[in-house]
């Protein structure tokens, strides 16, 4: 097969001393795309060159050399890979990248349109590469359906790759099928945004957005949303002209068309903000896999459309410890212990039950020992203490006051330490015998009188 007149190298040329000529691949607007084979390795490579005119333009093959070694620091599958990067003997520089068996989406579509399902897989796929790219700081710029290739695995499996990944192609017009003019552009002018016609230096991502939503319009329509016989017509209608309508071509749910319609807003502020967002708008019409190629493009680029990025690098924050209660807030309705598990209550109604009967049971002590149950009982004015236990009231026992432990204490009178229980101080509730006086006891000394806090905690 005889190389183009502008190639730089022939079939049977072997450069850098280890890769041989064999096949042209193909001639772009830059450079042409050759099979070689690695001599002592025995492995095809695709190598690509610039063309001879295109070395004239000295910022022209520092742009190549940059670009080259900005996509070989690109790792997804769906990225032609470089392995390496040269000159040739006559200065022009050279990119070896992996060789592909199959065919890119431009030649698929000579057969016809693509269903909805495997074109937007194919879209998915490139959404991924590309947001590897556009976290790198590197945008395409002339994305269309010849720059995307679906390569044959060795297990026969398909998968889409980018070519030209990062390099900004000079496109003559004669070489562009879907105009005549005798202008040089940067890219190819069918996909371009409104931005990238104005000045290619001041694009970002989203006008590689832009030319995917122009190439699944192609993929599914056969058209082109923006069409002109020449050159300015064209450029005039991308930036003056809405698109046209992709259900007036193909009809397609509308949710689709508006997915795809979004892509031509002519205010970048309005398209979509990253190819992330657009995949993930576009996972509902692909296939079940879709949704993986959107997930890991959200990873790369940090998009809002995923909170998974966020949600593994966030550490995380262990609770504040619950802080201690004051000590007057710990009352018998509300216990805290000194360990670390949720404070137990004491139900009101208990301690209020408790209250009353500690109570009866002084109150029927004091009236067993007023009508001669005991020598305190016998003494005609009552005892301190039994005034303070006939005249302490259900009241004196809260809820916000912890009752005290029984202690018997030396201090108390005979009569009020060893307090019998209710059972055995019947017998001395009875009446003594009518007619048998009994003899008066000495008054209840001041040292035997019971303190200030009572049995039952009633204080004075």
């Amino acid at each position: 097969m005889s190389s183009p007149p502008s190639s730089p190298v022939k079939p049977g040329d072997i450069l850098a001393g280890k890769y041989e000529v064999e096949r042209v691949l193909g001639v772009g607007g830059m450079g042409v795309v050759v099979a070689a084979r690695h001599l002592q390795l025995e492995e095809h490579v695709a190598l690509k060159f610039m063309l001879p005119e295109a070395l004239l333009v000295e910022e022209a093959v520092a742009r190549f050399l940059r670009e080259a070694r900005a996509a070989a620091r690109l790792k997804s599958e769906h990225v032609a890979r470089v392995t390496d990067v040269g000159t040739l003997e006559n200065g022009a520089p050279y990119l070896v990248m992996e060789y592909l068996e199959g065919r890119d989406l431009g030649a698929r579509l000579e057969e016809g349109t693509l269903p909805v399902t495997e074109a937007v897989d194919y879209l998915l796929q490139a959404c991924e590469a590309l947001a590897e790219a556009h976290a790198a700081g590197i945008i395409h710029r002339d994305l269309k359906p010849g720059n995307l290739f679906v390569a044959t695995r060795p297990g026969g499996t398909s998968v889409l790759k980018i070519l030209d990944f990062g390099v900004s192609k000079v496109t003559e017009p004669a070489r562009d099928s879907k105009m005549t003019s005798t202008t040089t552009v940067v890219g190819s002018p069918s996909y371009m945004s409104p931005e990238q016609l104005k000045s290619s230096r001041n694009v970002d991502g989203r006008s590689d957005v832009w030319a995917l939503g122009v190439t699944l319009y192609e993929l599914l329509s056969g058209r082109m949303p923006f069409e002109g016989e020449t050159m300015p017509v064209l450029c005039a209608s991308i930036l003056t002209e809405a698109p046209r309508d992709i259900q007036s071509v193909r009809k397609l749910p509308d949710a689709l068309a508006a997915v795809i319609m979004r892509c031509f807003e002519k205010d970048p502020e309005r398209r979509w903000q990253s190819v992330a967002e657009l995949a993930h708008a576009l996972v509902p019409f692909g296939s079940a896999r879709g949704s993986q190629h959107a997930e890991r493009a959200s990873l790369l680029l940090d998009a809002p459309g995923s909170l998974q990025p966020r949600q593994l690098s966030r550490p995380s924050v262990a609770a504040p410890p619950r802080p201690a209660p004051p000590a007057e807030a710990r009352t018998a309705t509300s216990f805290t212990g000194t360990g670390a598990g949720p404070a137990k209550r004491v139900p009101m109604g208990l301690v209020a039950v408790g209250g009353v009967a500690l109570v009866g049971v002084g109150a029927l002590i004091a009236v067993l020992a007023a009508r001669g149950g005991g020598p305190a009982a016998t003494s005609t004015t009552p005892s301190p203490a039994s005034r303070d236990v006939a005249a302490a009231p259900a009241s004196t026992t809260t809820a916000a006051e912890p009752v005290p432990s029984v202690t018997p204490q030396a201090s108390t009178p005979p009569a009020a330490s060893a307090a019998p229980p209710v059972a055995s101080a019947a017998p001395a509730a009875s009446p003594p015998s009518p007619g048998k006086s009994k003899p008066k006891p000495p008054p209840t000394p001041a040292a035997a009188r019971p303190p200030d806090d009572d049995l039952y905690g009633a204080r004075r």
